[in-house]
């Protein structure tokens, strides 16, 4: 996948964890490059929005980006392939929320049907890294 013909980022959160968590350290891992952002160019400027799942069992993920991609396309000509879907560290690791969503492999499969190129994780902790290495957290 090519990141610098990417345009859009959607970033998805789990539905719950939003409930608590007000995105800030996904929103400033993208802005430093840090974490699951790490390998898009520096010197490019993206758009991004925050969706969550919706809720379990994460269902709502097909109808707003299948709704994104058909809006986003009639208002500004941004087609599926300058989108890109970030899955969030809430949704793909263990870590102090919770461990990673009981539905990953289905919301990856409503992510890939519309079309939309995918990438996992965010943000990288290092207390969940160090719990990852000392066998606490599985992933």
């Amino acid at each position: 996948m090519d990141l610098t013909q990417k345009e859009y980022i959607v970033i998805l959160q789990c539905h719950i964890v939003k409930e608590r968590c007000p995105g800030y350290l996904c929103e400033r891992a993208l802005h430093e490059r840090t974490g699951g952002f790490a390998e898009y160019p520096r010197d490019k400027s993206y758009r991004y929005l925050s969706l969550t799942c919706g809720g379990c069992c994460g269902r709502a993920t097909h109808r707003k980006l299948t709704n994104l991609v058909r809006t986003i396309g009639k208002k500004e000509g941004v087609g599926k392939d300058q989108i890109v879907v970030q899955l969030s560290s809430c949704i793909t690791n263990d870590n102090y929320h919770a461990p990673p969503c009981p539905h990953l492999a289905y919301l990856k499969t409503l992510i890939e049907r519309i079309g939309l190129d995918l990438r996992e994780g965010t943000v990288i902790s290092a207390k969940s890294e160090q719990r990852r290495r000392g066998g606490s957290y599985r992933r």
